[in-house]
């Protein structure tokens, strides 16, 4: 059983200046003593012979292997945009800023 009480709820709502009613303190100290006993459980089974592990399941082939491929030349980029200079894209100035 863990040793949140709400006292010591209390006085972290008080450090992180969070008003707190008495309801919320109860439900509190019941929700963080629920998950310090849970971290206590897990300490408990992990010992040096567990490894660590970041998924139950292994993960492969999330990402493919970044080869160079065919690109657009700037006259295909440029074609279908709706105002350009020839090499670039123009675009409206933002923010109320006139050239």
């Amino acid at each position: 059983m863990s040793e949140i009480t709400p006292e010591t709820v209390a006085h972290l709502a008080m450090l992180a200046r969070i008003a707190l009613t008495d309801d919320e303190i109860q439900k509190l100290t019941g929700e963080l003593g629920a998950i310090v006993d849970s971290v206590e459980k897990v300490q408990q089974v992990a010992t040096p012979d567990v490894v660590a592990t970041s998924h139950p399941i292994p993960l492969s082939g999330g990402m493919r292997v970044d080869e160079p491929g065919v690109t657009l030349t700037p006259e295909q980029a440029l074609a279908g945009a709706p105002d350009h200079d020839g090499s670039r894209f123009r675009v409206t100035a933002i923010l109320g800023e006139e050239q």
